[in-house]
């Protein structure tokens, strides 16, 4: 069942333009990836999503149009944004920060089920649970950043850089949770990621950008195999 329609969608920041007309489409469950250099919009893709930026064009999730509604409602439609740098609310507990992951739940009985949800994903942050969440390292800081998202019970989580920073075995324990996540609760993710080899490997499809448009698409092994693509994105 396809989840996310995104179809001729334009993005601009003042009056430069930094999407141009772009389509994809993600069907319940699955992981799709939005390859490309940096500057290539694969930020403003996830920000327009969201509601964050001006756009022109159709966003349509699970059936409903959500292009043009206010970002706090876009979330009410089961869409988490996990942000690159993280966002962490640095001054509040790790476990006042999966809290207020939650704000949007109201009084929902669940939320301290959901609370130990996170906790067997990442135990990491139950034993840090009472700390304050600015002295995390780089790594929790991030896995807190995906327990907070998933403290929404999103449909759709959105992925910005999760790698960025991160030392090769955090890298490698996290994406490894979010295959977990993704094949156990059928989160649907749509991932931007600047290592393409980590991200063609959790991905089922793959969009390529350059300057604002999608050059390329297809599954993720097709874009794996794509000559071009080894060369400029794998780096063999």
């Amino acid at each position: 069942m396809e989840l996310l329609k995104v179809s001729n969608l334009s993005a601009y920041y003042g009056q430069i333009q930094a999407l141009h007309a772009i389509s994809f489409a993600m069907d319940e469950g699955s992981v799709t990836t939005i390859l490309g250099a940096n500057g290539a919009g694969k930020t403003t893709t996830l920000r327009s999503i969201c509601g964050m930026v001006r756009t022109e064009g159709s966003v349509v999730m699970a059936g409903e149009e959500i292009r043009g509604k206010a970002t706090e409602d876009i979330v009410r439609t089961g869409i988490a944004h996990v942000p690159e740098g993280r966002g962490t609310f640095t001054r509040v507990t790790t476990e006042e920060n999966l809290l207020l992951g939650a704000y949007t739940r109201g009084k929902d009985s669940g939320v301290q089920d959901d609370i130990d949800r996170v906790y067997s994903y990442f135990p990491r942050l139950k034993e840090r649970r009472n700390q304050q969440a600015g002295t995390l390292s780089g790594g929790e800081q991030q896995m807190l950043a995906v327990g907070r998202a998933l403290m929404l019970r999103p449909r759709l989580m959105l992925l910005d850089e999760p790698s960025f920073g991160l030392a090769p075995l955090i890298v490698e324990e996290l994406f490894n949770i979010l295959r977990t996540i993704n094949q156990t609760e059928q989160v649907s993710m749509l991932l931007v990621e600047q290592n393409a080899t980590l991200a063609l490997n959790l991905a089922d499809h793959a969009y390529l950008l350059e300057t604002g448009n999608v050059v390329i698409s297809g599954t993720a092994e097709e874009i794996a195999a794509d000559e071009g693509v080894r060369k400029s994105y794998l780096g063999y």
